[in-house]
């Protein structure tokens, strides 16, 4: 767990995919086409809290959804790549713009499209429920699945490595 703790305090961005991480894989579509998903409050502040203290949080994901923006809007996310077949160019030119190094990058991934991701940066992470070969490239793992704390328990892991998680629970008692 040493380990995990060293390259959690490196990190500056955490990207998080969104289907299967955020959600729990499920998509509701309407009969008008509308589609639908459902986030778990407590992943949502939990990114909210890790901004906060000064880490930067960015999406990439393959699907292109409404309800995603309005969400990632509401949470203070700006840097959203929606539409990513290939996530690895977005998660490039990212780094590039933010001029970071891959070290400095946390990515939490749940399938095998996460892969040439999780593979490059400092800290890659695998929700609970993820396909097998993202537990096995992964550097940690969630306790919850994707959809269901997950996220939370990722924000929570950088800012207890980084020494900041007792200052974002203690605004709270203030």
């Amino acid at each position: 767990m040493q380990d995990i703790i060293e390259k959690a305090k490196q990190i500056k961005l955490v990207i998080f995919d969104v289907d299967g991480v955020l959600t729990d894989s499920s998509l509701f579509i309407g009969d008008d086409g509308q589609e639908y998903k459902a986030f778990n409050s407590k992943d949502g502040h939990g990114m909210y809290m890790l901004q906060q203290q000064g880490v930067k949080i960015a999406i990439i994901t393959g699907r292109v959804s409404k309800v995603v923006e309005h969400r990632m809007a509401d949470l203070g996310i700006k840097h959203i790549h929606q539409g990513c077949r290939e996530k690895l160019p977005a998660f490039e030119k990212l780094i590039q713009q933010l001029e970071l190094r891959p070290e400095e990058v946390a990515y939490v991934g749940d399938d095998i499209v996460d892969l040439p991701i999780l593979s490059r940066v400092g800290l890659a992470i695998g929700v609970g429920d993820a396909h097998p070969a993202v537990k096995r490239h992964a550097h940690w793992l969630t306790s919850n699945p994707g959809g269901r704390g997950a996220a939370r328990e990722v924000c929570e892991l950088i800012m207890e490595s980084q020494g900041t998680l007792e200052a974002a629970v203690n605004h709270y008692l203030q």
